[in-house]
């Protein structure tokens, strides 16, 4: 499955527009590696994806063309959110 419908199905992210603009910005990585819209996403790989002053890993658990809201959370396991505050300059 493409990168950018899995963040649209598995409702990490809202839109498929936004879905495949944040993944050509090189905000989103599987298994580590930058990863584009178009990169191909399969069960146990690993996305990092940065949403501006957060990041989330998530582990791909299955992988299904739609999907309802309350079984999207089954598509993902969170492994880990971080927060990134921004330096400022004192």
């Amino acid at each position: 499955m493409r990168l950018d419908k899995f963040l649209k199905v598995s409702r990490l992210i809202k839109r498929r527009t936004v879905a495949k603009d944040v993944s050509d910005q090189g905000r989103v990585w599987i298994n580590g590696r930058d990863a584009k819209a178009s990169s191909t996403v399969k069960p146990g790989d690993e996305l990092k994806i940065r949403f501006g002053q957060k990041s989330v890993t998530v582990r791909v658990e299955q992988l299904v063309e739609t999907t309802r809201k309350e079984e999207a959370a089954n598509m993902y396991t969170l492994l880990k959110e971080e927060s990134h505050k921004e330096e400022s300059d004192l």
